[in-house]
């Protein structure tokens, strides 16, 4: 393959990974998440009995990136 023909073929696989990646980016609807329509919240004093049914929680290796 000549020198040309290499860079013609670089130029088409970028092309089309920025096409593709351009068309995937837009996806979605704009504006805020919206909660489905079954989810309700829990009272509070159910969610108290929820946390100590579980117990406490234990460290993750990420918590200190993502804190």
């Amino acid at each position: 393959m000549t020198r040309i023909g290499q860079i013609r073929g670089l130029t088409l696989i970028v092309s089309v990974l920025l096409a593709t990646a351009i068309s995937v980016s837009a996806c979605g609807r704009k504006g805020p998440l919206e909660r489905p329509a079954a989810a309700k919240a829990a009272p509070p004093e159910q969610q108290a009995a929820d946390a100590t049914v579980r117990g406490p929680s234990k460290p993750f290796i990420l918590d200190r990136l993502l804190r």
